[in-house]
């Protein structure tokens, strides 16, 4: 059993919450893009409303991306240094992978979940997934094109970006779309999954996945390289 401080700050929105043994008891966020102001404040409420301190804490988890450069960074640096400071593990959990796992756990029968996450224009970040959450392609960055899933059946996506995609592509009863921003909600079973096996980041070095250059290029659904 583990208690993990989980940091989401990929996108506009700035949550914490806290996870106990891969569940989650207690959670805050704000969607007006101000983690800087705002998230030091959230971790101090919510350890203070749940009688906690971060020497209660067994390690601190970050959403590692890809997202927001600005966000990413300041939640990185917020959860190294709490980790730093009281001494403990630092795990990193792919932005990407959260979402669509808390897709499979609405909609199970899918046999693809495209967790896809709003890059700016017509432009996502993407990553697919089969039905036990293990992936099938790297994170990618893409322009939406309906050449890029004209092939894909049974498949939802889930994301800030699912309404965007929904409205490019052809109507088709085989695909469903799941609007929804990432949270730090949805860390809580990957980062217990990470404790178990010890799966820690060095706190020195970690940097999150910023996916900076963004190429332009069709989907060639490679697998993910080992």
């Amino acid at each position: 059993m583990a208690k993990i401080l989980c940091i989401e700050t990929s996108t506009d929105v700035c949550s914490v919450c806290i996870a106990d043994n891969g569940k989650t008891i207690a959670v805050k966020e704000d969607c007006g893009r101000n983690h800087a102001s705002l998230l030091a404040v959230f971790i101090e409420q919510l350890l203070a409303n749940n009688n906690l301190s971060v020497n209660n804490l067994d390690a601190v988890a970050i959403s590692s991306g890809p997202g927001s450069y600005t966000g990413l960074r300041i939640g990185t640096s917020t959860a190294k240094g709490i980790a730093y400071q009281a001494d403990l593990k630092l795990i990193a959990v792919n932005t990407l992978q959260a979402l669509a796992l808390t897709s499979a756990n609405k909609s199970a029968d899918k046999e693809k979940y495209i967790a896809v996450i709003d890059a700016g224009r017509n432009e996502v970040y993407a990553q697919t997934f089969d039905n036990k959450n293990i992936p099938l392609t790297e994170c990618r960055a893409e322009i939406i094109s309906p050449e890029n899933y004209e092939n894909e059946k049974n498949i939802i996506f889930v994301g800030n970006a699912a309404d965007k995609i929904s409205k490019i592509l052809s109507p088709n009863n085989e695909i469903e779309y799941l609007q929804t921003s990432p949270s730090s909600a949805m860390m809580s079973t990957l980062a217990q999954r990470a404790f178990e096996k010890s799966d820690f980041q060095d706190v020195a070095y970690f940097e999150p996945y910023y996916l900076k250059d963004f190429i332009a290029t069709v989907s060639k659904k490679n697998p993910l390289k080992k």
